[in-house]
């Protein structure tokens, strides 16, 4: 009997991770009617870590008003264990990009207030361990606004740690920081992204005054991460930033669930270059390599012009080859569960023959 783990990140804005899951459980089952499936819907720890975590724990659901973006008021939700001590929660949930219209993006006005206010009320409620997305931010304020949020609440020296699921590499400030790699996507013009850079830099420098950090913790790994909200947590917090995928592969107990596996089929929206940068599927390749587990890569869309996907992967297909139809129509969702369900199962049904080649 074959043991089959379906581990896939949403196809993002067309069908969820866990839809994505269920559509590949159909085509296994077509295939291998008495196969043992195993679904772990999986989110890279950015937008989704909140969703992704409630339907592999048991948790309850919180929600509190914070100050959003631009500080209109906002209902942000999170999740606590069913023990009370983690909350899981999305810095964007309170600071995102996508609570703020095109036309009134601002990354100068943008702060993350919100986001400590979010922190606090966890804390206040006995959460002693908090797990936090940062991706997806409208903000460039270095984190600054978490921090006076903080203080407001008298949370700032509190005893919690705090682990954030980071993705990217890029330092406070300079040319590869914050303001100028990240500001122009949250619509700051050329002379926006100088002014932002200089205040990350003048936040540095109070940071530094104020003992809490040194000169070189600017330039850590991480620290440039959500418009440089990375850097408050660590000089601020003392938090622990980590591969976003790793920390939500360690939440679902991932290396539980492909022992005895003889298959692990994962995807995504599309897989490029950036999928072999700390994307799901590459998360998922990681683990399945040291347990020896053949991993098979199926996604909407696949561009693999330098190889190094077919390389990585035991099987690399995107679920729309030889359908012709406009993307249009291929991003709807009965339509990508359809494709998913009848490549799994075309694929599954040659398994063995897909194997020898």
């Amino acid at each position: 009997m074959k043991k089959v783990v379906l581990a896939f990140d949403s196809f993002k804005g067309c069908i969820s991770a866990q839809e994505a899951c269920e559509a590949c459980a159909q085509g296994v089952r077509e295939a291998w009617q008495n196969a043992v499936v195993v679904q772990v819907p999986l989110s890279d720890g950015g937008e989704g870590l909140v969703e992704c975590v409630r339907r592999m724990l048991p948790t309850r659901s919180v929600a509190v008003e914070v100050h959003g973006p631009l500080m209109d008021m906002v209902e942000a939700e999170y999740a606590i264990s069913a023990d009370g001590k983690t909350a899981y929660m999305e810095m964007a949930a309170a600071s995102g990009l996508t609570l703020v219209p095109p036309e009134r993006r601002n990354p100068l006005k943008a702060t993350t207030y919100g986001v400590g206010e979010m922190i606090a009320d966890a804390v206040k409620r006995g959460c002693r361990e908090i797990v936090m997305g940062i991706g997806g931010s409208a903000t460039c304020d270095g984190g600054r606004g978490m921090v006076e949020a903080l203080k407001d609440c008298r949370c700032l020296d509190m005893d919690c740690q705090v682990i954030a699921a980071c993705d990217v590499n890029n330092p406070l400030f300079g040319k590869n920081g914050a303001a100028y790699v990240f500001a122009p996507q949250k619509g700051a013009t050329p002379e926006q992204v100088e002014t932002l850079d200089g205040r990350l830099r003048a936040f540095a420098k109070a940071t530094e005054h104020a003992g809490r950090a040194t000169p070189e913790l600017a330039f850590s790994s991480g620290a440039g991460a959500a418009g440089g909200l990375g850097y408050a947590l660590l000089a601020y917090l003392n938090a622990n930033l980590h591969s976003g995928i790793d920390i939500m592969l360690d939440i679902v107990g991932f290396d539980a669930a492909i022992k005895d596996a003889d298959l692990v089929i994962t995807g995504e929206g599309k897989s490029d270059e950036q999928t072999l940068m700390g994307k799901v599927p590459y998360g998922v390749l990681k683990r399945c390599r040291k347990a020896n587990i053949p991993v098979w890569l199926l996604s909407g869309m696949i561009d693999d012009a330098t190889g190094r996907l077919a390389e990585s992967f035991g099987l690399v297909r995107s679920i729309n080859e030889g359908d012709t139809r406009p993307l249009s129509v291929l991003m709807q969702p009965n339509v990508a569960k359809q494709n998913l369900k009848e490549s799994v199962s075309f694929l599954v049904a040659n398994y063995h023959e897909l194997s020898m080649n």
